[in-house]
């Protein structure tokens, strides 16, 4: 099998330290498998896409020594796969129009709550619309046995997810007409043929939902692995929401040491001085903790 990862960014800002953190993994995963390393802007949310941001991402990616092996690709511009992608799984019967607003979801899983049951999304609109207005389409999760979702994570170990009880019908397509992340994704993925997802362990969670969705679409289930997320000082996981600044362009090495570290990568008793140096010692030092033989 020819690997191939990515890094997928979205354009809601500059790219700080914790998005640096994620892309290093990938890029070092794949130098250390000898494969190929793609680049996907997720521009695939419009309202929260600001203008400039993934050519300014491009950019500080470049000037940090990483750049993709093939043109990137933008979900903007992928709409109509997408749509496709929906029809196919309406064939199926796997897809049905939701009604329910924000708040009626929210009022049915406190009902839910106060009853000591499930927090998922509880159905209300799988039997029908019962006289609502179509908002989102949700795709439906077997029930059982069918809905316990494993995998192996190369970082975290062994992971299980019940989509019934723990998450319930998920949608595809949002209420304001956005393609739904878990979608957009899979579709990019299977298309892209990517074989290896190295990714924050804050998108751990969605992992059982892509592989669901994976198989109801008929595509592979590529290999998964989630690093820790960066966090502030109080705990959260670094972001643009809560103040992330933007990567100093004139300080690579100082910023790629700092995303080795926190990897746990050693890179030697002398710091590299050059890019070179660093990708060199970080990609042997990659391989070593990920147990990846040269041969690969």
């Amino acid at each position: 099998m020819t690997y191939r990862g990515r890094f997928a960014p979205s354009p809601t800002g500059p790219l700080h330290f914790g998005s640096l953190v994620s892309a290093l993994t990938s890029w070092l995963d794949a130098r250390a498998q000898r494969g190929a390393w793609l680049v996907r802007v997720e521009d695939i949310d419009g309202p929260r896409t600001v203008p400039g941001a993934a050519e300014d991402i491009l950019a500080t990616l470049e000037r940090f020594g990483m750049r993709a092996d093939e043109t990137p690709v933008w979900q903007s511009q992928r709409m109509a796969r997408y749509q496709h992608a929906l029809e196919q799984l309406k064939s199926t019967g796997l897809v049905y129009p939701c009604g329910c607003t924000r708040k009626e979801i929210a009022d049915s899983l406190l009902h839910a709550h106060a009853r000591n049951t499930t927090l998922a999304y509880p159905g209300t609109c799988r039997t029908g619309l019962h006289g609502k207005p179509a908002r989102a389409w949700r795709l439906r999760v077997p029930d059982g046995e069918p809905a316990v979702i494993t995998f192996d994570d190369r970082w975290q170990g062994p992971q299980t997810q019940n989509l019934a009880t723990e998450v319930g019908d998920f949608v595809l397509r949002r209420a304001d007409d956005q393609w739904a992340y878990q979608l957009a994704v899979v579709v990019d993925d299977a298309d892209a043929g990517i074989t290896h997802i190295v990714r924050g362990e804050d998108l751990m969670d969605s992992t059982a939902r892509q592989i669901y969705l994976q198989r109801c679409l008929g595509v592979a289930t590529p290999e998964y692995l989630h690093v820790p997320v960066v966090t502030n000082e109080h705990g959260e996981k670094l972001s643009k929401q809560n103040g992330a600044t933007a990567l100093d362009s004139d300080k690579p090495l100082e910023a790629l040491g700092a995303a080795a570290r926190h990897l746990g990568l050693k890179l030697g008793s002398e710091p590299p001085t050059t890019l070179e140096q660093f990708y060199s010692a970080a990609t042997a030092a990659w391989a070593k903790r990920m147990n990846i033989r040269a041969s690969r």
